[in-house]
């Protein structure tokens, strides 16, 4: 009997331990992990600072409730709003979390200016989460069937076209929701200049400019945000997934004037920013630093898109290599899968994004021999998949 409800397509695999960039199944065997948990644990498996510090604040408190106040959720939201530029933050405890208080602190934003702006616009292919209001935000029909009725008020364009964009703009328009670089729908990137335009139309038309950073977000992308590398700042921030190194906690940071619309009642979250997970987000934040981890980010990151482009002119089923830092897409020619279960099978752990990419996101101390090692299995791959 299987107790537990059948919602994922599991590898053939059962993880029991894990080390730095290395994990290892209940038979003993050794894989070097180049998905970190879909983009989560930052410092890899079992950082001696984390383990330190996870212990010690297990001895001293788990869980206090939001009734109260907490230390360390005011020491992380201080180090997030510096690191942002932004003013407030608000914890949950998921990506799909951060982005449905996102999409509601626009709305009620919008609300308490007597406004009617309620419609949020995203991209085609984007991924927001799975609550109904997420999964309607989200720009893949497959992840909506059967939730119907979906929530109104959402429209989809596509990425990087911008006057797809400013044709669905109304008096309507409360935000704009976007991804700097597409994670799950196939590591698409955001231009520079795409994200900057909208940035300007966000400011003449009064919209709020709301920017998902659940998978980019804490140094993944060789800066502490992506949206960084654009010369922009949004009104909005979600952030997840590699926040807490593998303690779940979602935030949603924002402008004191966006902020101010969520007063006591208006939204709230049982476990959100209680101090364990405040404590394993704050232990990130420090190690990104005491180790450099960002440099890390851009070197490591810089090998591994040199080391996969170098393979096209070899392999040509690879169409084109993209991404910013450590998330890193390969697009094949064919379905991805066989050569997902062929690295797997060689020791290597890399999950795809979409039918036909490979997506790479190796933990943020990935070493320069680790990669090495990624590449020589990928080339095994490639030459046995001809």
């Amino acid at each position: 009997m299987n107790a537990v409800m059948n919602t994922y397509a599991r590898f053939p695999l059962t993880l029991v331990r894990g080390e730095g960039a290395r994990v290892w199944d209940d038979a003993g065997n050794c894989y070097l992990d180049f998905i970190s948990g879909i983009a989560v644990d930052t410092l890899g498996h079992a950082h001696p600072k984390m383990t330190e510090a996870l212990s010690a604040q297990a001895a001293t408190m788990l869980h206090c409730s939001n009734l109260f106040h907490i230390p360390k959720q005011k020491q992380l939201a201080e180090k997030l709003c510096r690191a942002s530029g932004l003013d407030a933050a608000f914890f949950c405890n998921s990506g799909a979390e951060a982005n449905e208080a996102a999409i509601k602190l626009a709305r009620k934003y919008f609300h308490d200016q007597g406004s009617t702006r309620r419609t949020v616009i995203t991209a085609t292919q984007s991924f927001h989460g799975r609550l109904l209001s997420t999964l309607t935000a989200t720009g893949q029909d497959k992840v909506k069937i059967g939730f119907d009725p979906l929530p109104a008020g959402f429209v989809h364009v596509p990425l990087n076209d911008l006057d797809a964009l400013k044709e669905v703009i109304s008096s309507q328009t409360a935000a704009i929701l976007l991804e700097p670089l597409q994670g799950e729908g196939g590591v698409n990137i955001a231009d520079a200049a795409y994200l900057q335009a909208v940035r300007k139309l966000c400011d003449e038309h009064g919209i709020l400019l709301m920017l998902d950073e659940v998978q980019t977000g804490i140094g993944r992308c060789g800066t502490m945000f992506a949206f960084e590398q654009a010369g922009i700042k949004p009104d909005i921030l979600t952030l997840a997934k590699g926040l807490g190194g593998g303690v779940p906690i979602g935030a949603m940071l924002a402008t004191d004037a966006a902020a101010a619309s969520f007063g006591p009642g208006t939204h709230g979250s049982t476990f959100g920013g209680n101090p364990l997970s405040c404590t394993a987000a704050l232990t990130v934040l420090d190690v990104l630093e005491e180790e450099s981890l960002l440099e890390n980010v851009n070197a490591r990151g810089e090998q591994l898109m040199q080391g996969l482009k170098a393979l096209q002119p070899r392999f040509p089923v690879i169409r084109e290599v993209r991404g910013q830092g450590l998330l890193i897409g390969v697009e094949l020619s064919v379905e991805s899968a066989p050569f997902i279960a062929g690295a797997r099978e060689r020791g290597l752990l890399v999950l795809a994004a979409g039918p036909n990419v490979l997506r790479l996101l190796p933990p943020l101390n990935v070493t320069e021999a680790e990669v090495d090692e990624a590449l020589v299995t990928l080339i095994t791959v490639m030459e046995n998949a001809q």
